[in-house]
């Protein structure tokens, strides 16, 4: 099964951006999900990981009181609310059932200062 993310682009520092995690003949609500990134040079690390029902999400600290994950179960969907966003955030973010699996193609946020 392969997660795609989606809603990336270029915004300034402070602003905010909502991504989207979609999966074509996967319900995402039985899955826990993670949220990645990987900026320029550096490896891919996981920002986020809610679990199936949602009751439970991790945030790397980095994250943490900037970015919310909630779930759409009628349009199973995946949300990464990213609010006050930092020139460090720029990277290639992914979504992926967690543990990850097949990487799908990600979508690119960039901050400018």
């Amino acid at each position: 099964v392969q997660l795609q993310a989606s809603g990336g682009g270029l915004v300034q520092a402070g602003g905010s951006l909502r991504l989207s995690c979609i999966a074509s003949g996967f319900r995402l609500e039985y899955s826990a999900i993670g949220w990645f990134r990987q900026a320029p040079g550096k490896a891919r690390e996981e920002i986020s990981c809610t679990s199936s029902s949602g009751g439970m999400t991790y945030y790397v600290d980095s994250a943490k009181g900037r970015f919310t994950v909630s779930r759409d179960n009628a349009n199973n969907t995946v949300y990464l609310q990213m609010n006050n966003l930092k020139p460090e955030d720029t990277a290639v973010y992914y979504c992926n059932q967690a543990p990850p699996e097949i990487w799908g193609q990600g979508t690119q946020v960039t901050v400018s200062a």
